[in-house]
C-alpha cells in the first residue's frame, strides 16, 4: 500500500554552521511571536526563516514571508550554508528527551512517501483540520517548492522486521548529533545500501500509514500535488511532488508519547458558569476532590490514566477554587444521540467528543466560531489549573491522554477524532534534514 523512497536531504554544512543547536526550529504550528522572535536572534541560519518567516505590516503580493523564505533558500544553497546530500538516503533519527522524570528514545526513519488521495485509505488521518494552517503551509510549498518539516507517522512493524533492521544501522557513522537546551538531543544516520532500502520499503509496502502529526502538512501537499499536474503537461509519477517527506515510528516504540491537550476555557458569562452544575449531573455524576486533599495529583493521574472506553471520566476545576470535580458519565446513550450521526460508535466513546461536543458546545454554547476565541489548550495538568488560578482562563477540563491503538482504530473505521485530541511528544523539529521536490 504505501510506497516510501530515499531522498537526497538538504541540511546544513556543519564545516559552516558548527551549532546545529542554535538553526533547528519547532515545526510552524507551535512557533509563537516570541518564540520566532527568540529563534530569529539566535542565529542568521536559524531555520525559522524557512519554516516560518516574519509575516510584516509592509507584505505585497512580490514580497512576503513565503517569497522572502524563497529567497533565504536560495542564498543558503547558493552560500553553501546548506548542501545536498550527494546519495538517497533514509535517515535514522532517535530523538531522545525526558518526560516525567524518565529518560526516553523515539526512533523514527526519514523517508518521502508517495501521496495518496485520502479515500484510498493508504495514508490514513485520526484528527480533523483547519482551513487557515493548510492556506499557511500550502503557499509556503509553492514558494519553496521543499517539505521543511516532516510529517509524523505511525506503522506497525510486523515481526520486528524494521526493527531489526534498524538495530544493524546502529553503528553507522553520525552525519547529525546534537543536543539542545530544552534537554533534548537527535542523532541522525543515513543509510544509503540498496538493499536495505529495499527491504524497509518492502516491510510497509503491504500496509497503511498513519499520520501522527502534521495533517495540514499532508492536506496542503495534497493540493499541491493536484495543482502542479493540473499545470504539467506531461506527468510520470516520479516527479518531486508526488511525494511528501514524512518520520515514520512503529507504534510499539517505546518513546512514542501521547500527552492528551487540557481544554481551558474562558468568556463565559456568570449566568452560564452558575448553570453548569445543574447541567452536568443531567448527563455526569459529580465528585468533588479536595485540591488540598494529599496525594490528590496522583489520584487525578490514576483516575484518568485507568479508564476504558465503557467509562468516560473528566476532570473539572474552576467552579470552586479549593475543589476538582470528577466527571464520570451516566448514560452514553443519552450522549451518543446528540453526536452528529455521521460519527463511528468509537468516536463517540472518547472522552474527548464527549467534552467538545456535549460540555463545550451543547452546556457552554462554544460553537459558531466562538471556540477559536474562547478556547485554549495546555499539555500539562498542573499548568491548566495554574491557568485558571491565576484568572487567565475561568475553567480547565482535564482529559485522558488517548492510546495509540484508539488513534488506529479510529483512522481504521475512517473516522476523525476532533482538533486538539491528540499531542505526540515532543514535537519533530525543523532544520535536521528536508526534502527538496525538485
Amino acid at each position: 500500500m504505501a510506497e516510501v523512497r530515499p531522498f537526497r536531504g538538504v541540511r546544513y554544512n556543519q564545516q559552516l554552521v558548527t551549532d546545529l543547536s542554535s538553526v533547528i526550529c519547532p515545526p510552524y504550528d507551535i512557533v509563537t511571536p516570541q518564540v520566532e522572535q527568540e529563534l530569529y536572534h539566535q542565529s542568521e541560519y536559524n531555520f525559522v526563516r524557512l519554516e516560518h518567516g516574519r509575516q510584516l505590516p509592509q507584505d505585497t503580493i512580490v514580497d512576503n514571508r513565503y517569497t522572502r523564505s524563497a529567497a533565504t533558500l536560495e542564498e543558503w544553497l547558493k552560500l553553501g550554508v546548506l548542501k545536498i546530500d550527494e546519495a538517497p538516503a533514509i535517515y535514522l533519527h532517535d530523538h531522545y528527551f525526558r518526560h516525567q522524570e524518565k529518560q526516553y528514545r523515539r526512533r523514527g526513519i526519514i523517508v518521502c512517501v508517495r501521496l495518496e488521495e485520502w479515500d484510498e485509505m493508504v495514508i490514513r488521518p485520526h484528527e480533523g483540520t483547519l482551513v487557515e494552517p493548510g492556506n499557511d503551509r500550502l503557499s509556503l510549498l509553492w514558494a519553496l517548492q521543499a517539505n521543511t518539516s516532516p510529517i509524523l507517522a505511525l506503522y506497525e512493524d510486523r515481526g520486528k522486521r524494521i526493527s531489526s533492521l534498524l538495530a544493524r544501522e546502529e553503528p553507522g557513522q553520525l552525519i547529525i548529533s546534537l543536543s539542545t537546551t530544552t534537554g533534548e538531543s537527535h542523532s541522525i544516520r543515513s543509510i544509503t545500501e540498496p538493499e536495505v532500502i529495499n527491504q524497509i520499503g518492502a516491510s510497509l509496502a503491504h500496509q497503511p500509514l498513519y499520520i501522527a502529526d502534521g495533517h495540514h502538512r499532508y492536506e496542503s501537499a495534497l493540493t499541491h500535488q493536484r495543482e502542479r499536474q493540473v499545470c504539467s503537461s506531461l506527468v510520470s509519477g516520479g516527479e518531486g511532488f508526488n511525494f511528501v517527506m514524512m518520520t515514520l515510528v512503529s507504534f510499539a516504540d517505546p518513546g512514542l508519547i501521547i500527552l492528551p491537550p487540557h481544554r481551558l476555557v474562558r468568556g463565559m458569562s456568570k449566568e452560564s458558569l452558575n448553570e453548569l452544575p445543574a447541567k452536568l449531573r443531567s448527563f455526569f455524576e459529580v465528585e468533588e476532590l479536595p485540591l488540598n486533599m494529599p496525594g490528590i495529583w496522583q489520584q487525578v493521574d490514576d483516575l484518568l490514566a485507568g479508564r476504558d472506553t465503557d467509562q468516560v471520566s473528566l476532570i473539572l476545576f474552576g467552579l470552586a477554587p479549593e475543589h476538582l470535580y470528577l466527571l464520570r458519565l451516566r448514560d452514553f446513550a443519552a450522549t451518543s444521540q446528540m453526536m452528529p450521526y455521521f460519527h463511528c460508535e468509537l468516536y463517540k466513546r472518547l472522552d474527548v467528543s464527549i467534552l467538545d461536543h456535549i460540555i463545550l458546545e451543547k452546556l457552554l454554547g462554544l460553537s459558531g466560531g466562538r471556540e477559536e476565541a474562547s478556547l485554549d489548550y495546555s499539555y500539562d495538568k498542573l499548568d491548566a489549573v495554574n491557568r485558571v488560578l491565576n484568572r487567565e482562563y475561568q475553567l480547565a477540563f482535564l482529559l485522558s491522554p488517548v492510546k495509540a491503538e484508539m488513534v488506529k482504530a479510529i483512522a481504521d473505521a475512517g473516522d476523525r477524532m476532533p482538533r486538539k485530541s491528540t499531542y505526540f511528544y515532543p514535537k519533530v523539529p525543523a532544520g535536521l534534514v528536508f526534502h527538496r521536490l525538485v
